[in-house]
């Protein structure tokens, strides 16, 4: 799969998917498939137009929404959907200003070649999201792509993903992976931290996030961490470590279970499948011990269970 930002490296023409794909949850899995289902009837490119930052970051005065995934993941799961192309825009106060007909001729028309533009009922972009569906619509109707709503998905509520940062918050991950399609994964470099869990018999992989990442509620989870290649199962811990600390900031901690290698300065990955715990302060060391080889025994059951589903579901 081609990653460019310079429209000289694009094949045209294109069939494409527009959007941020934070997440890329199964709505956004569903629009894809369509792409590359109708770049293959056509001919055509299989393409996704998508930003980095995420646009909200840059106008919007609190920041933006928590980001659900890297850029690296989003490429990764566009790749396995199998699309061709993506035109990543460095979304700046400039691409912000621009009006949503001035996008729709210099990416979609002059830069991709659009014979057909596929998006959620839901789309929006262009200056201060004046673009939409019927935009869309109406420009391609002029310019001579089609244009095809993916229409909405969702088993009572809409798949979004405000909804996996909602259900993330509550604790309910499984729910969230439901939306997802897959369980959801954190990404970072493994660095240093201060040892207190092999102090304890707990040796832990201290994940550095990148910025403004979506975290599940705090608490301690079962999960999966990917080193190498393979998936081990493992407890994680979301949270301040009241045990030793007050009022510290979050931190994702994952004890790799029966792993006893060097996992330092290592980027790895950090899935998540069920909340076993929420975060405790105990009477003593002691106690705290005895309750992570409880999480730990509990951790380990649970990913064996999960069994053959984790190659199709975290590849």
């Amino acid at each position: 799969m081609k990653v460019t930002r310079y429209d000289l490296e694009l094949t045209r023409p294109s069939v494409v998917a527009l959007g941020v794909f934070d997440g890329v949850h199964l709505g956004h899995q569903t629009i894809v498939r369509r792409v590359v289902e109708r770049a293959r009837e056509l001919g055509a490119a299989a393409s996704v137009v998508t930003f980095d930052p995420h646009p909200a970051a840059v106008v919007s005065s609190s920041g933006g929404p928590a980001v659900l995934a890297t850029l690296s993941q989003r490429l990764e799961w566009f790749e396995q959907l199998g699309v061709d192309q993506v035109r990543l825009i460095d979304f700046t106060m400039d691409i912000a200003r621009q009006s949503a007909e001035q996008f729709v001729d210099e990416i979609l028309v002059a830069q991709l070649g659009a014979l057909s533009v596929v998006v959620g009922d839901d789309a929006h972009f262009g200056r201060a999201r004046e673009g939409n569906l019927e935009t869309l619509r109406v420009l391609g109707a002029s310019r001579g792509f089609e244009v095809e709503s993916a229409g909405a998905l969702g088993e009572g509520r809409r798949y979004s993903s405000s909804l996996v940062r909602e259900l993330l918050g509550e604790g309910d991950v499984e729910g969230a992976n439901h939306v997802l399609g897959r369980p959801f994964t954190l990404r970072g470099v493994v660095m240093h931290g201060d040892a207190r869990g092999r102090q304890i018999g707990y040796p832990t992989a201290n994940l550095d996030t990148q910025e403004h990442q979506a975290l599940p509620q705090l608490g301690i989870y079962a999960g999966l961490t990917r080193v190498e290649g393979d998936w081990i199962p493992s407890a994680i811990s979301v949270g301040t470590r009241p045990q030793f600390y007050d009022g510290a900031r979050p931190l994702v901690e994952s004890y790799v279970i029966d792993y006893r290698g060097d996992l330092y300065d290592t980027e790895v990955d950090v899935a998540f499948l069920s909340l076993l715990r929420p975060e405790a302060r105990f009477s003593s060391l002691e106690a705290l011990v005895e309750q992570m080889g409880r999480d730990v025994a509990a951790a380990r059951e649970i990913c064996a269970t999960y069994g053959s589903r984790r190659p199709d579901l975290l590849g």
